[in-house]
């Protein structure tokens, strides 16, 4: 009796063993099914589709880098979807009015200001991009990816800012990762690329500096001494058309194409004025040789220090844009 006991007990542990292994199994294969907010890719994408149509931008701040922008905005996806549902990334939503509306589209009216990054190296002939940047609030890109709707997105033909025309309208979809938990969201960007007008440009700027350094460089043909009055007002002015110019874009911590410009300007301007100094003071000692010699070299060399200067400058410009 006492093998067939062994026996048993043996039986029922062996039993309870392979109970156990089977109930470990079980669980791990549950928790390896459970969805991981930051890798898990079991989990059905909701597919919303988005399009942003801009009927206004109002108060382009280039010196804070925002605007207000009005537009529809089209939310379409396979499961119930509403602007609850999505955040301005790069801005904040002021009002937003329903216009449309079942259970998986919507259309609304949607009154907005946004930041967007300026690139001023090339100001006053730069290219500025307003950007509409949108994300789901609480689902991961594993959750909710966003589809561009080409054909709801675009930008009213009539539009335009005071200064600038429109070149370009893009959109894409980013993948966006967080440090916080590591995981990735879908982001829908609308990007509307204008570019300064040059007209204005030339008019308000570079007309009149280039009278300056003309009528600067003409001087150099006088021989009085009246010419040092006239070359310190060209100089002065220049200082207050760049100084008014610049006080249009916010302080900077690089240079941009007109800092350069008006720095050809200045040493042009101040190379007039030096060698003006020159001849009246050699002029004066009795010196006429040296005082020829410096309306010589002036004649010549500070014009063609200014104009290729300017040649080369613009040079780089129409490279960098083209």
């Amino acid at each position: 009796m006492s093998g067939r006991y062994k026996s048993g007990v043996q039986k029922k542990i062996l039993l309870s063993f392979s109970l156990l292994l089977l109930v470990l199994a079980l669980s791990t294969q549950v928790s390896s099914t459970v969805p991981d907010p930051a890798t898990n890719m079991t989990v059905p994408h909701a597919v919303i589709t988005v399009g942003v149509y801009v009927i206004d931008f109002k108060q382009f701040d280039i010196q804070e880098g925002t605007c207000e922008v009005d537009f529809y905005l089209h939310l379409e996806s396979d499961t119930p979807v509403t602007i609850n549902d999505i955040e301005l990334m790069n801005g904040d939503i002021i009002s937003a009015d329903l216009t449309h509306s079942t259970p998986n589209d919507k259309f609304y009216r949607v009154h907005a200001t946004v930041s967007t990054d300026l690139t001023l190296q090339n100001y006053p002939f730069d290219y500025e991009t307003i950007r509409i940047e949108i994300e789901p609030k609480d689902l991961y890109e594993n959750e909710a990816i966003f589809v561009i709707d080409t054909i709801k997105t675009g930008i009213d033909p009539s539009e335009k800012i005071d200064g600038w025309s429109f070149v370009n309208v893009s959109s894409k979809v980013d993948s966006q990762i967080f440090p916080g938990d590591g995981a990735a969201y879908s982001r829908a960007v609308f990007n509307f690329t204008m570019k300064r007008e040059a007209l204005s440009n030339v008019l308000k700027f570079f007309l009149p500096i280039f009278l300056i350094v003309l009528v600067s460089l003409f001087s150099l043909l006088m021989k009085v001494t009246s010419r040092l009055s006239l070359n310190s007002s060209m100089f002065l002015a220049a200082v207050l058309i760049h100084w008014r110019v610049v006080s249009e874009i916010p302080n900077l911590s690089y240079g941009v194409f007109l800092d350069i410009f008006m720095v050809i300007t200045y040493a042009t301007l101040i190379m007039v004025l030096i060698s003006g100094i020159l001849r009246i003071h050699f002029t004066d000692s009795g010196k006429i040789t040296q005082a020829e010699l410096v309306h010589r070299i002036s004649i010549w060399f500070i014009p063609a220090f200014c104009l290729l200067n300017y040649l080369w400058l613009f040079y780089t410009l129409r490279t960098v844009t083209s």
